[in-house]
């Protein structure tokens, strides 16, 4: 009796486990990477409003003098 035998197709277990792993380092890295965008971006936000207050500030009596004239 001849017997055929069909190819084998798809992945090997070794072969999935591998490409999960890549895909989790991957991950890993655009995580660290877009916490590090966060950070900076709210340590910015915080030197814009203390940069605002400090102008509101310094501008208190320049603003009473606006709303004499009429501005």
């Amino acid at each position: 009796m001849n017997r055929v035998y069909k190819t084998r197709r798809g992945f090997t277990l070794v072969e999935m486990v591998l490409v999960i792993a890549i895909i989790v380092l991957l991950a890993a890295v655009v995580g660290l990477s877009i916490s590090g965008l966060i950070s900076k971006s709210n340590e910015g936000s915080a030197s814009i409003h203390e940069q605002r207050v400090t102008l509101q500030a310094n501008n208190a009596d320049k603003d009473l003098n606006f709303s004499k004239v009429g501005f």
